[in-house]
């Protein structure tokens, strides 16, 4: 993933594009202008350009790109954030990794204790069919702890 001056460019390029290119399409859609009420059979042909329907497509999108570049510029780090603010904000972040670690730490350790049980209560299980097909006696061995 890029990281977010990376995204702003791209995203202001992307505006940029849209601009070309509406300006570009709305000029080629636009209507003739017509010279001391001339009209010629060839501007009679023409069919009627969708003209408002690229505007309204391209000043969606244009709204949207400029909507996604003001995110990107908020979530720019403030010229207010000092060294000391960074370096308390990655104290926090530690401890809270370090809270988290010690958690996962805790699930795997009870994890760990319940596969044991269920690996042993398993086994048992696999030893009493065993002894049922065989016939032998139907007393279970105490499991070993």
């Amino acid at each position: 993933m890029a990281d977010r001056l990376t995204q702003l460019q791209d995203a202001v390029n992307s505006l940029a594009d849209q601009f070309c290119n509406a300006i570009g399409v709305l000029q080629q859609c636009a209507p003739p202008a017509s010279f001391s009420n001339i009209q010629t059979a060839i501007n009679k042909d023409q069919p009627s350009n969708p003209t408002e329907e690229y505007a309204q497509l391209f000043a969606a999108l244009i709204a949207r790109t400029a909507k996604d570049v003001d995110v990107l510029i908020d979530s720019l780090p403030s010229e207010e954030s000092t060294a000391a603010l960074q370096a308390a904000s990655l104290r926090q972040l530690e401890e809270e990794n370090h809270d988290a670690a010690a958690r996962l730490e805790d699930v795997v350790y009870r994890g760990d204790l319940l596969l044991e049980k269920i690996q042993s209560a398993l086994a048992d299980i696999a030893q009493s069919q065993l002894r049922t097909r065989s016939g032998g006696p139907s007393q279970t061995t105490p499991p070993e702890s």
